[in-house]
């Protein structure tokens, strides 16, 4: 407003001298009477005349001295209107102008969005795709970002519904606020930013605007994740510790990870088993992949020979790290040889280059065609060209934030599950695994809540009657018999049950994870909220008394 301040009051100064000239200056009517315009005729004829329209002399013909004044007011009155529309014109297209025009717009669309979303700060690959997963879950959201290509293929991708996007920097308090942080429709925030600091100040600045805020937090190191722990953040993102710990369990308990694959839509449950056997292993890249692979392996007693290709990154180890780590390139058929490539039983190329890794595991093959080949992935978008390798096991961290970040917010129960899934034990995974296959080769997961919400007759029934676990999968269709369930967990009052019995009862507040088909999830829900069905199951008979009607409004919480 204040750059528009010049042009507006040159417009105005030269308007008005004009108009004063003219309502001065005596005319002539058609009749040779003297007449003075009115300020309405002065007005309009300044007005076309300074446009360059031009309609002619008004309301009559002009005198020489009032024609003489015209020529005048033309030439100040028109350069004066060209200047401010010019200047208008020209902050029109200021970008700094449409900056604040856009975040004035993304204002009035967070203050009419009456729909949970995800706060997601910064747009690429990985929060792409978990906006796309959101929608799934009819979760809206609303990005923050500051770079202006990535802006731009955020607008190109077209979602629906659309994602509101805000220009500015993801770490600035009040961009925050404006993306609405400290809204009861703000599910989570979401930081998954390569920069350890920077996802640091984002989760303290969060913690401070908003206490209650569920954080996703990326985290790349121990030290990291201890701080983020510290600050309270609930969803803590190491997609380097989650890879090392599916080696492990390649190597101790395959079954668990092929079962957690599947959870993820990563494998069917009927996949040949992922294994890593006993024996000699190089790692190449010694990054914080590298590291926490080597923290396993070691665990597990497994020789282990790091190659790292960065002789600049050897400079900063210490010197028990120098003595134990080959500093080289991991395609080069010498080195591999002399490190004894040919006795080796698995090579794990994990440094931060796609080309790199590919590079590496071809020449390890033509050394040794019987080796295990493990590649990290780093681009969601050479997938086909890494898939085509045939490389043993191809680990991609950006794959393994979206699924944990997805899980973790969306389905908070069945990550429950994963991060205990150890429990169980590898002949409980075994048969359970069975258990599924028998239900279907895809059932589906889906979680109940005995409360008002979604078991609201459960609930009424408790009050009188002792309900049992195996209430939930009785068949509508004949009471006899029972669906294709499973129930893989229970939580109550924090305290998490594994495959809980059939004769066990049900308490309120109770929070169940189940497995089933469709018959099996929608008979399951018209039970616990359909007042006649849940008769029917209970009691084996049809309620005939008219009771109070609970509307039939099944809450479905399927993967």
């Amino acid at each position: 407003m204040q750059r528009m301040r010049a042009p507006f009051l040159v417009l105005i100064v030269t308007y008005t001298i004009s108009i004063i000239g003219l309502l001065i200056i005596d005319g002539v009517d058609n009749n040779g009477n003297i007449y003075h315009m009115s300020i309405f005729d002065a007005f309009y004829f300044v007005s076309y005349t300074a446009t360059t329209i031009g309609f002619g002399e008004s309301p009559f013909a002009f005198t020489y001295t009032q024609r003489i004044w015209v020529s005048i007011s033309i030439y100040f009155s028109v350069i004066g209107w060209l200047y401010s529309i010019g200047t208008i014109i020209t902050l029109l297209q200021d970008k700094l102008f449409l900056q604040e025009v856009e975040k004035a717009r993304f204002r009035r669309h967070i203050k009419y969005l009456k729909k949970k979303y995800l706060l997601i700060l910064g747009y690429n690959a990985i929060t792409s795709e978990i906006i796309k997963k959101a929608n799934q879950y009819d979760l809206r959201a609303v990005v923050i970002e500051k770079d202006e290509q990535k802006r731009e293929k955020l607008l190109l991708e077209n979602f629906t519904p659309p994602v509101y996007c805000l220009n500015a920097d993801v770490h600035n308090p009040k961009a925050l606020e404006m993306a609405g942080i400290k809204s009861m429709y703000c599910k989570a925030i979401i930081s998954l930013f390569q920069n350890d600091a920077l996802n640091l100040r984002i989760a303290l600045t969060s913690k401070i605007l908003n206490p209650n805020i569920t954080m996703a937090i990326k985290s790349t190191t121990k030290n990291q994740t201890e701080n983020l722990s510290d600050l309270g953040v609930q969803i803590i993102e190491n997609p380097f510790e989650i890879i090392a710990e599916q080696i492990n369990m390649a190597i101790n308990t395959p079954y668990s990870l092929r079962l957690v694959r599947w959870i993820y839509g990563l494998c069917n449950l009927y996949d040949p088993l992922r294994t890593l056997p006993a024996g000699k292993y190089i790692v190449c890249g010694y990054g914080r992949m590298g590291q926490s692979i080597y923290e396993t392996l070691k665990e597990n007693h497994f020789e282990i020979i790091f190659i790292e290709l960065d002789g600049n990154k050897a400079k900063l180890l210490s010197p028990l790290e120098r003595s134990t780590i080959h500093i080289g390139d991991g395609d080069d058929k010498i080195m591999l040889t002399e490190l004894g490539i040919k006795e080796c039983v698995a090579i794990i190329a994990g440094t931060d280059d796609d080309t790199t890794n590919l590079s590496i595991l071809a020449t390890a093959k033509k050394l040794n065609p019987n080796i295990i080949t493990i590649a990290r992935q780093n681009e969601m978008e050479d997938f086909s060209i890494f898939e085509n390798s045939n490389i043993h096991t191809i680990f991609i961290p950006a794959k393994t934030l979206i699924n944990k970040t997805v899980n973790a917010i969306m389905n908070p129960v069945v990550d429950i599950f994963i991060r205990n899934i150890t429990v169980l034990g590898e002949q409980n995974i075994i048969s359970l695994t069975k258990q599924l296959l028998e239900i279907d080769l895809h059932p589906i997961l889906f979680t109940l809540k005995i409360d008002e919400l979604q078991a609201p007759i459960i609930l009424e029934y408790l009050e009188k009657e002792a309900i049992t676990l195996g209430l939930l999968r009785t068949s509508l269709k004949n009471r006899k018999g029972t669906n294709n369930l499973v129930t893989l967990m229970r939580i109550r009052n924090k305290e998490i049950t594994f495959l809980p019995e059939w004769d066990s009862p049900i308490h309120q507040d109770d929070l169940f994870l189940f497995a089933g088909d469709v018959n099996a999830q929608d008979h399951l829900e018209y039970i616990v909220n359909n007042i006649h069905e849940f008769h029917y199951a209970f009691y084996g008979q049809e309620k005939s008394i008219l009771t109070p009607f609970f509307k039939n409004t099944p809450n479905k919480h399927s993967l």
